[in-house]
């Protein structure tokens, strides 16, 4: 951890987390077109996002900046892995972590852990299931499509919500904020593979 990485999450810690999410919600649902489309514009200039790939390319007919954030893409933009073994990627973005779960232990950042129970709601029962199985982490920053899908057919069999917290997920928090993923406010949701359990 550096002091560039704890000045970056300082602010988060002190605001009002929940307060600010209630905003950012209103903002980014406004249907109003002066600010719509402004928002829009500045995450497409600043982020570099590709709207060739996006189902609706021109920026302005989205109804809402959320609108935009979670386009959806045209049917080719992602090739699918064909192997009946595969596993696909579950979302865009950058693999921050992956490897395997020890104990109950799991890899945040370097020299950084967090707690496997911790993160599925503090219920060893639930958790007992990925005992020394493996994991991902899967950065998605602004430009990335922001829609989530399965790696592989299961079913579903729970979905838990734990409150918490509200960082931003990036690299500068993930790498100071101790605990992250654990205290983040997160929807928990467990399937069952041809392969085992997967959440």
């Amino acid at each position: 951890m550096t002091i560039k990485d704890s000045l970056i999450s300082l602010p988060q810690t002190l605001l009002p987390q929940h307060a600010l999410s209630r905003w950012m919600s209103r903002l980014t649902h406004s249907q109003q077109p002066a600010l719509k489309n402004f928002l829009i514009s500045q995450v497409i200039r600043h982020y570099g996002v590709n709207m060739a790939e996006s189902l609706i390319d021109d920026p302005t007919q989205f109804k809402s900046f959320n609108e935009f954030f979670t386009r959806r893409l045209k049917p080719d933009a992602r090739s699918i892995a064909a192997a009946s073994d595969g596993i696909v990627s579950p979302a865009d973005g950058v693999i921050s972590q992956a490897g395997g779960i020890q104990g109950n232990s799991i890899i945040q950042a370097k020299g950084k852990s967090f707690d496997l129970v911790s993160l599925l709601g503090g219920d060893a029962q639930r958790a007992k299931a990925f005992h020394q199985g493996s994991f991902a982490t899967i950065y998605l920053s602004p430009k990335d499509y922001h829609r989530l899908h399965m790696p592989l057919s299961g079913k579903l069999i729970e979905m838990v919500h734990i409150p918490g917290r509200l960082f931003s997920v990036n690299a500068a928090t993930t790498r100071s904020v101790n605990n992250l993923f654990a205290i983040n406010e997160r929807v928990v949701a467990i399937f069952d593979t041809e392969i085992g359990s997967m959440h």
